[in-house]
C-alpha cells in the first residue's frame, strides 16, 4: 500500500504544507482526526495491517512534532 493511498495522508500533507500560519493548527487537528479514525477502523479488522499501523503512528508523531514547533513559534512571538 502506498503512503498516498492511506486515509489521513492528504490531511497530513495539508498540515505540513499549509502556508497560512493561522490555519496550520486546524490542518494538524484535521489530519490527527482522520488518522485516529483510520486506526479505530483497523482495530476491528482481522487482516494484516502492521505496515499501515506503522505509517499511521509515524504520521501522528510527525504531526505532534509540527504542533510543538507551531506552538513554540507562537509563544516566542
Amino acid at each position: 500500500m502506498l503512503l498516498l493511498e492511506l486515509p489521513g495522508t492528504l490531511f497530513d500533507h495539508a498540515a505540513l504544507f499549509e502556508t497560512d500560519r493561522n490555519k496550520v493548527s486546524q490542518r494538524i487537528a484535521e489530519a490527527e482526526s482522520a488518522i485516529l479514525l483510520r486506526i479505530k477502523e483497523l482495530f476491528v479488522t482481522t487482516t494484516d495491517h502492521i505496515e499501515e499501523d506503522v505509517v499511521l503512528d509515524d504520521a501522528l508523531y510527525a504531526l505532534r512534532a509540527l504542533r510543538n514547533c507551531v506552538h513554540s513559534e507562537a509563544a516566542a512571538a
